[in-house]
């Protein structure tokens, strides 16, 4: 199944529609794509998941730390449209619905200037810290998100924690 992620702008929102799977292999775009929007001064996320098929802990814990760093700027909201149930499940799961505004419905996204698909650039090698990064994290933001969260991903934090470690080239 072909995974994309498609972001616009619309008046003060930002809008993220995912179609397919939400999951690490796409959790970068949307970590970067939110940083830049956070530093342009945007302060409100809708996440549109009509079309996701499924999230993986990465994804869901890339949104967390979105909705973690408005909390935190101290005004600002992450909405989620059109959960349905099993993503509401996996998403309450985790705790997330504590710092979500989860809908099962929501209005559709309008006509966003330029709503488009992030690109991937960067190397092989990049690329793959930067991927380990991402994932890392995510999954800290889950644990910061919900306490309980660090008893389900704390072999998952070590190993990617050592992982990284290794990757980065001593000077």
């Amino acid at each position: 199944m072909e995974s994309s992620i498609q972001v616009g702008v619309n008046g003060p929102a930002v809008w993220v529609k995912v179609e397919g799977k939400g999951s690490f292999l796409n959790s970068g775009n949307l970590k970067e794509f939110a940083r830049e929007m956070l530093d342009r001064g945007y302060r409100e996320f809708v996440i549109d998941l009509a079309d996701c098929a499924m999230m993986d802990s990465t994804f869901m814990g890339t949104m967390a730390s979105v909705a973690l760093r408005l909390k935190e700027l101290g005004r600002g909201h992450l909405h989620i449209v059109h959960c349905r149930n099993r993503s509401r499940e996996l998403l309450s799961g985790l705790g997330l619905d504590q710092i979500f505004d989860i809908q099962a419905d929501g209005t559709t996204a309008p006509e966003c200037e330029a709503l488009s698909r992030p690109s991937n650039q960067g190397s092989a090698n990049g690329k793959k810290q930067d991927q380990t990064r991402t994932i890392l994290e995510a999954h800290e933001a889950l644990c910061e998100a919900a306490p309980e969260n660090l008893f389900r991903f704390k072999d998952v934090l070590e190993y990617l924690k050592q992982d990284l470690h290794q990757e980065t080239p001593s000077k």
